[in-house]
C-alpha cells in the first residue's frame, strides 16, 4: 500500500511570498526610472536642509518625516485609477472654491495676508488644494468636450481658472496665483488653443500691462523695482537678492565644500532653508553642482512628459503633462529668484526646501501622473 505523505508547510516561505506579493502590489503602478530620479533629488534635498540647519536635528528629522509622509502620498496616488480622479475633480474644485471664499470672508490674517481657514483642531490653506484641483477640473472639463472644442469652451475653461486664480491673487499671494494659473494655462493650452487664441491672449495682456501694474499691491511692486535696482535698498528690500546672488557667486566652480558656506553659516543668507536653498547649494556646490541638479530636474520633467504621452486617454495626458510642466516652472521660478533674474515671490525649490506641503503636494503630483501612466482603462464618466 501506497502511503502519500503531505509535504511539510514552510510558514518562512509563505510569509517571504505573501510580502514578494504585497510589494508587487504596492509598486505595480509607480515608474522605476522616475521615481528613481525623484530619490536622487530627495536626497540632494536632505544634504542641503542639513546645512542649511546647520545640524539641528530637529529640523533635519522633521525633513525626513516630510519625506516620508510624501512618498505615501505619491504611493496612495499612483494607486488611484483615472476614472476615479475625473468623479473627484468637480468635487475637489468646488470645495476648494467654496474654502477660498470662506478664507476671503472669515479667514485668519497672518503677517498682513489672509490665507488660512481656522477649522478649531487646525488650520488649513485651501490654496495648496487648488495646485491639484485647478488642473484636475480643467482637464476634466476639456476631456468631456473634446470632439469639437468651440472659442466658448475655451472662454469657460479660462473662467474657471481664473476665478481661483483672482482669489487667491486677493489674500495676498502672487506667487501662488501665478503658479496656479501657469498649471491651468498649460492644461488648456495643450487641450487645443488654437494659435490665433493664444495670440489675441498675448496682445490682451500687453495691453493690460500698465493696469496690472496698478493692481498690484505696493509691496508687489517694490519686489519688481528691487529687481531692477537691489541696491537702491542694500539692507530692506534688496537685502535678499544681494546676499543670495553673493552666496551663488562665491561658490565659483566647485563650490566651498559642503557644511563650508560662509554665507550659510555666517547667517548672511536669509530664508536658507526653504526660498532660498538654492543659494545654499550654489555656494557649497558651486557651478558643477548647480549644473548637475539641473540636469536633473530636466530629466525629471522629460521622464514625466514620456509617462504624460503613453496616457491613454486625453484626461490623463492633459492633467499629467499639466503637473509636469507645473514642476519645472517652480523651479525655473525660485532659481530665477535666487538668481537675481526674477522678483522674489516667495517659492519654494520643488522637492528640495524644507516645508511639508509643498512637498506633499509635489509628489502626489507625480503620483498621479505614474497612475494614468500605468492605467489602461478609462471609462468615460
Amino acid at each position: 500500500m501506497l502511503i502519500r505523505c503531505r509535504p511539510r508547510a514552510n510558514p518562512q516561505g509563505q510569509a517571504t511570498m505573501a510580502i514578494e506579493r504585497l510589494l508587487r502590489r504596492l509598486t505595480a503602478h509607480l515608474d522605476p526610472v522616475l521615481l528613481a530620479l525623484l530619490g536622487l533629488l530627495l536626497l540632494v534635498s536632505v544634504i542641503a536642509v542639513a546645512s542649511a540647519s546647520s545640524g539641528n536635528p530637529d529640523k533635519l528629522t522633521a525633513h525626513l518625516v516630510n519625506i516620508a509622509a510624501a512618498l505615501t502620498a505619491l504611493l496612495i496616488a499612483s494607486h488611484i485609477p483615472p476614472q476615479r480622479l475625473m468623479q473627484f475633480a468637480p468635487i475637489a474644485y468646488a470645495v476648494g472654491l467654496a474654502l477660498l471664499v470662506a478664507v476671503a470672508l472669515f479667514g485668519e490674517v497672518v503677517n498682513g495676508a489672509r490665507r488660512w481657514l481656522d477649522l478649531g483642531v487646525t488650520r488649513i490653506q485651501p490654496s495648496e488644494l487648488m495646485r491639484l484641483a485647478v488642473p484636475l477640473m480643467l482637464a476634466w472639463y476639456l476631456h468631456q468636450r473634446q470632439e469639437g472644442l468651440r472659442p466658448l469652451d475655451f472662454a469657460l475653461a479660462f473662467t474657471l481658472l481664473v476665478l481661483p486664480v483672482g482669489l487667491i491673487y486677493r489674500q495676498p499671494d502672487l506667487g501662488t496665483a501665478l503658479l496656479i494659473g501657469a498649471s491651468g494655462f498649460f492644461v488648456i493650452y495643450l487641450g487645443g488653443l488654437s494659435l490665433k487664441l493664444l495670440g489675441a491672449l498675448a496682445v490682451l495682456g500687453v495691453a493690460a500691462a500698465p493696469l496690472a501694474w496698478h493692481l498690484l499691491h505696493d509691496y508687489q511692486r517694490q519686489r519688481v523695482l528691487t529687481l531692477l535696482d537691489p541696491m537702491s535698498d542694500p539692507l530692506g528690500a534688496g537685502y535678499h537678492i544681494i546676499q543670495s546672488t553673493i552666496a551663488i557667486g562665491s561658490g565659483g566652480l566647485t563650490g566651498k565644500g559642503w557644511m563650508e558656506g560662509t554665507q550659510t553659516h555666517l547667517d548672511f543668507l536669509p530664508e536658507r532653508s526653504t526660498d532660498f536653498i538654492f543659494a545654499v547649494l550654489a555656494e557649497e556646490f558651486g557651478l558643477v553642482g548647480n549644473l548637475l541638479l539641473l540636469a536633473l530636474y530636466a530629466a525629471i520633467v522629460y521622464r514625466g512628459l514620456t509617462l504624460a504621452a503613453r496616457a491613454p486617454t486625453q484626461f490623463g495626458r492633459l492633467l499629467a503633462a499639466a503637473l509636469v510642466l507645473t514642476f519645472f516652472v517652480y523651479a525655473f521660478v525660485n532659481m530665477g529668484m535666487v538668481s537675481g533674474i526674477l522678483p522674489v515671490v516667495g517659492v519654494p525649490l520643488p522637492l528640495v526646501s524644507y516645508g511639508g506641503t509643498s512637498m506633499v503636494t509635489v509628489l502626489f503630483g507625480f503620483g498621479i501622473v505614474m497612475s494614468v501612466a500605468t492605467h489602461k482603462k478609462l471609462v468615460k464618466t
